[in-house]
């Protein structure tokens, strides 16, 4: 017992330090490598109101309409990629304000009503659209879809995300409706709006200008300026945002790099000179930067540089070279014709073969039927109605209006432009058999065909790279934000500021798409000097002069608006303190050395007044009862100046007094109407928004 009372008494400290440790380097360790541990990175792309939007899912959203999107237009450029990701991230805030609004009221939108939205005597207009033929609601293509989606699991989801889509309608639509439904303009109102219109009133006023007070005079202190912010702060309010000075050195294609275009061009004229109208396309297409365009462009319509030495050039003659932007051209006349420069059609479309329409031959045989009954006499527009399968003019009776250059298949508009007024006729084109008739042509006149061979004269790998080395010796000088200045002025360089730059912007004015500056802006301290940056034929170095936060702008960034606001308020006490309180208009003159004017019809429902300009202050002041027509206003501090007004008399405004009930309705409508505009933009404002998806793109 004595030896283990030795170890208690020895050990006892140590022991309790080294569980104490444990159980630290324990918690350490489930922090620093847990599940919720303070090292994970974080990958949150926003909150709102606390909801997080977690990357992983911000990018499959992304990657989603990305996909709906490639169904319209395969090649997705960046600009659509920001686009998207700007309307991804606004639906996530939609998702969330809204959501949290329809709890709030109690707002849902139960199964049934969706089945009704979709099966109902009244369906949804979405549905309606979707399953519209030859202009009328098909139900019974609506339930030939319903009845495959068991099997098909393309209609499946297609339905699924229809009923999503008219959930989400019916919630907005029942929550507007509420909001909608409190707007409400008091008839005691109305009526006394009535009554301040009712009358102008013919004033005498005296004027005393700021400019009466030299500005040099005026002295104010950075307290006095940081007051006046913090008593405006709704004038101050600004959004997370960056500032920028910037000079770019752009590889412009120097002499020698035009003098190599050149020669490399005229070495293909004598090619071009030789090549036949038949061949003329292949040739163009292959070594030219401006593709063959095989149609003709009426003379007036041509606009091209050099446009009337081209136009009237010989077939087969060539004209060049001229600079067309960054281009230089040859133009060769391929060929020239009398056409109209415009022409009215009107078709019937019969689809066949591989455009999923009849059988070829039964649809020639159709489309000729047609053009007989045509010719006789039938009505077109019926026959567009009943037979056309071209959904794009079904509305407007199967007429298209058309110029040489609109684009259409060939043999569709050789027809219009060669055949004549008032011609039938069955043309086939890789959609079917049409059905044509010429309603009209209009100023028929020269037309001309033109093959144009263009080189762009592009930098060469020497410019670029003396572009470049420009750059990066300026980068050199500039360490820091005042040697940036600096060198700029040695050098006599153009230096380019871009303000309020955002998160999330990915364009700068004047140099294009420019991500990766936007992200060292945010990534960087005031007064810093960035690398050299590249953007396609620029090279850039920037300099960070402003951070902004959200909330209250700084007074270095507002500093000459606030100041002329506090100094035209100190003006106003000075003319205040003189004129004291004027016992007539006389005694106002004859303190400041001013006349006595005359303004006439003022209005208290306009506060501009014709000879004093946006004067609210003097607008309300006329029509102030402790006044009337007796006594002579208080000075008023207004926009321009201080007045002392005396109102003369008061004359009915000759306006018909508007129906009560009609001016209410007008007015809650008006408000309605502004509702779907302002609603979410209202609601957002009122939200916790945290947007930090800058970390990440």
């Amino acid at each position: 017992m004595s030896v283990i009372q030795k170890i208690r008494d020895k050990y006892a400290v140590v022991i309790v330090v080294v569980i104490c440790l444990a159980i630290v380097s324990f918690l350490l360790q489930d922090a620093f490598f847990g599940k919720s541990s303070l090292s994970r990175r974080d990958t949150s792309v926003g909150k709102v109101n606390g909801e997080e939007l977690d990357l992983s899912e911000y990018q499959r959203r992304i990657q989603d309409a990305e996909n709906n999107a490639r169904q319209q237009m395969p090649n997705i450029d960046e600009q659509t990629r920001q686009y998207i990701r700007e309307q991804v991230w606004n639906e996530f805030l939609n998702e969330q304000i809204m959501q949290a609004q329809y709890k709030i009221l109690g707002v849902d939108v139960t199964e049934a009503e969706v089945v009704d939205q979709i099966k109902g005597k009244n369906p949804n207009p979405v549905v309606v659209q979707q399953f519209t033929r030859d202009g009328q609601f098909d139900r019974n293509a609506l339930q030939q879809a319903i009845s495959q989606a068991g099997s098909n699991p393309q209609i499946r989801e297609g339905l699924h995300q229809l009923e999503s889509y008219i959930a989400k309608y019916q919630e907005r639509l029942k929550y507007v409706t509420l909001i909608k439904q409190g707007i409400y303009y008091p008839k005691w109102l109305a009526e006394q709006q009535q009554k301040d219109n009712s009358q102008t009133a013919t004033v005498s006023y005296v004027s005393v200008p700021y400019a009466t007070i030299a500005d040099s005079t005026i002295k104010v202190t950075d307290a006095e300026l940081e007051r006046f912010i913090q008593d405006h702060k709704q004038l101050f309010k600004v959004e997370e945002s960056r500032k920028i000075e910037y000079v770019s050195f752009d590889a412009i294609p120097s002499s020698a790099d035009s003098a190599a275009a050149i020669q490399q061009i005229m070495a293909m004229k004598l090619e071009l000179d030789t090549t036949t109208s038949g061949n003329i396309a292949g040739f163009i297409n292959r070594n030219s930067d401006i593709k063959y365009y095989d149609g003709y462009v009426s003379k007036n319509e041509a606009k091209v540089p050099m446009k009337d030495s081209i136009v009237n050039l010989p077939v087969g003659a060539v004209f060049g070279p001229y600079y067309d932007n960054n281009l230089i051209v040859f133009a060769k006349m391929v060929d020239r014709k009398n056409m109209p420069d415009s022409v009215k059609v009107r078709h019937i479309l019969i689809a066949s073969g591989a455009q999923g329409g009849l059988p070829d031959s039964v649809a020639k045989k159709r489309a000729d039927s047609l053009e007989l009954a045509v010719k006789g006499g039938a009505d077109f527009k019926a026959l567009v109605d009943q037979f056309s399968d071209d959904p794009g003019s079904k509305q407007t009776g199967g007429e298209y209006d058309l110029t040489p250059s609109s684009q259409f298949v060939p043999e569709f508009k050789d027809f219009a432009f060669e055949g004549s007024k008032g011609q039938t006729k069955v043309v086939r084109t890789q959609f079917g058999y049409h059905v044509i008739q010429i309603m009209d042509q209009k100023n028929i006149g020269p037309a001309v065909k033109v093959a144009y061979l263009g080189k762009s004269v592009e930098a060469s790998k020497e410019t670029n790279n003396n572009a470049f080395s420009a750059a990066s010796s300026f980068a050199g000088k500039s360490g820091n934000a005042a040697s940036f200045e600096k060198t700029v002025q040695q050098e006599k360089l153009n230096k380019r500021i871009a303000d309020n730059v955002r998160p999330m912007d990915f364009v700068i004015p004047g140099i294009g798409q420019s991500r990766e500056l936007v992200r060292w802006a945010y990534e960087s301290k005031q007064g810093d000097v960035s690398k050299v940056f590249t953007f396609d034929d620029k090279y850039v170095v920037a300099v960070l002069t402003s951070v902004r936060k959200e909330g209250t702008a700084p007074l270095a960034d507002v500093r000459p608006q606030v100041e002329a606001e506090v100094k035209k308020h100190k003006k106003a006490e000075q003319i205040i303190a003189k004129l004291q309180t004027p016992a007539t208009l006389d005694a106002a003159a004859k303190a400041t050395n001013q006349p006595v004017l005359k303004a006439e019809g003022v209005s208290f429902a306009t506060p501009f007044i014709a000879s004093l300009g946006f004067e609210p202050r003097v607008a309300g002041a006329t029509f102030n009862k402790k006044w009337g027509t007796a006594a002579v206003s208080a000075p008023i501090e207004g926009n321009a100046g201080v007045y002392v007004i005396k109102v003369d008399s008061f004359q009915p405004s000759g306006q018909p007094a508007q129906d009560v009930a009609s001016q209410q309705a007008a007015y809650e409508q008006g408000v309605k109407s502004m509702l779907d505009q302002q609603l979410f933009e209202v609601l957002k404002k009122k939200s916790d928004v945290k947007d930090t998806r800058g970390k990440f793109f």
